[in-house]
C-alpha cells in the first residue's frame, strides 16, 4: 500500500474506516511530478515558472494524484507549496489511476500529475510531459510503498505476520543488488505486470534519470528497497509527517490529536523480531531526521503527544 493510504483508511479519510497495521516499508524514492508539454512549450520548466504562469493564466488547472491521503497527493501538495503555489486554491486536484495518467496528460485533460514509476518516464517516452521534480528532491530517502494489513490479521496471526516480514526483507535485499535489477525490470515490463517497454522501466530503476528536456543525471537517492534495513524500518517519525500533512491540507480536523496513533499502527516490535531473525541491522530509536525541499527539518519531535 501507499504509506499515506494506510493512515487514510485507518482514520476513515476518503473512504470506509478499517483498522490497519503497517508492518514494514518496502521501498523509498522513485516517484516524480510530471508537467505537460504544453507548459514546457510556454517556457514553464520549473516550479518558479509554473507559479508565474498560473498567475497570468487563471482558471481550473487540474493536477492528478492517486488517493487524497496517498503519497502522491502529499508530495504534490508539498512541492506546490514550496514553490509558492497554494494547492487548495491555485490549482485543482483529482484522482486518476496511474496507468491512465499519461493518456489524460497527452489529451490535455490535466496539467500535470504525481505518480510512481514507470509512468513519469512513460510520459517522456510518449512526448506528453517532462519531469519537473522527483519525490526524492522533496524528501531524500522518503518511504514509498509499505506492507499493510488489517490489524486483525496481525493480532490473530503474529507468527505469519512475522514470517511475511522476514520473507520480504530477503526480497528487499535481492532487489537492492544492482546486478539483479535488469532482470527484474524485464519481468516488470511483461503483460503480466506493467505491459510497457523495458526501456521505459530500466533507466530510473537503476538510477539513470533524464527529465525529458535534455537534462540527464545519476540520482544519488534513486529507488531503494533495503539499504541495510534503513528503507524497511517502520519509522514513527515518518508516520507523524504524513499525519501532519493530512492536518495541513484539511484532511484531519484542526486540533484532532494524532501523536499516539503511529505507535499502534506501525508494528515496530514485530518488525524488530523479524529483522533479528534474518540478520538485518536495527536502529536504536524510532525517529530519523530529514531535511525537506523547503529547508524544513523533520524528526517528529514537533508533534505534541496526547495528554492523558
Amino acid at each position: 500500500m501507499l504509506y499515506g493510504l494506510v493512515y487514510g483508511v485507518h482514520l476513515g479519510i476518503g473512504g470506509p474506516q478499517r483498522e490497519l497495521a503497517l508492518l514494514m516499508t518496502l521501498s523509498s524514492n522513485g516517484q516524480a511530478i510530471t508537467l505537460s508539454r504544453r507548459l514546457s512549450a510556454a517556457g514553464v520548466t520549473s516550479g518558479e515558472r509554473l507559479r508565474t504562469w498560473l498567475q497570468f493564466h487563471p482558471g481550473e488547472h487540474l493536477f492528478a494524484q492517486t488517493f487524497p491521503t496517498g503519497n502522491h497527493a502529499l508530495w504534490l501538495n508539498y512541492w506546490l507549496a514550496a514553490q509558492g503555489i497554494d494547492p487548495l486554491r491555485d490549482v485543482q486536484s483529482t484522482v486518476i489511476p496511474p496507468m491512465r495518467m499519461v493518456a489524460h496528460l497527452a489529451a490535455g485533460e490535466i496539467l500535470g500529475f504525481c505518480a510512481g514509476g514507470p509512468w513519469n518516464a512513460h510520459a517522456i517516452d510518449r512526448r506528453a510531459g517532462f519531469t519537473v521534480a522527483t519525490s526524492q528532491e522533496i524528501w531524500p530517502d522518503h518511504p514509498e510503498k509499505v506492507l499493510g494489513t488489517t490489524a486483525t490479521f496481525v493480532r490473530d496471526n503474529p507468527n505469519s505476520a512475522r514470517a511475511l516480514i522476514m520473507a520480504l526483507l530477503e526480497a528487499s535485499r535481492f532487489l537492492d543488488i544492482r546486478g539483479n535489477r535488469p532482470a527484474v525490470a524485464a519481468r516488470l515490463a511483461t503483460e503480466d505486470y506493467l505491459a510497457t517497454s523495458r526501456e521505459v522501466i530500466e533507466p530510473r530503476f537503476l538510477g539513470h534519470y533524464n527529465d525529458g528536456l535534455g537534462r540527464q543525471w545519476e540520482d544519488p537517492h534513486a529507488l531503494r528497497f533495503h539499504d541495510e534495513g534503513q528503507v524497511n524500518f517502520p519509522w514513527i517519525s515518518d508516520a507523524l509527517w504524513f499525519l501532519t500533512q493530512m492536518r495541513r491540507w484539511g484532511l484531519l480536523k484542526a486540533g484532532q490529536p494524532f501523536a499516539d496513533i503511529p505507535a499502534a499502527v506501525n508494528q515496530v516490535g514485530l518488525y524488530r523480531e523479524a529483522a533479528q531473525q534474518v540478520g538485518v541491522a536495527l536502529p536504536a530509536g524510532v525517529s530519523r531526521r530529514v531535511r525537506l525541499i523547503d529547508g524544513a527539518v523533520w524528526d517528529g519531535s514537533a508533534v505534541e503527544p496526547v495528554q492523558a
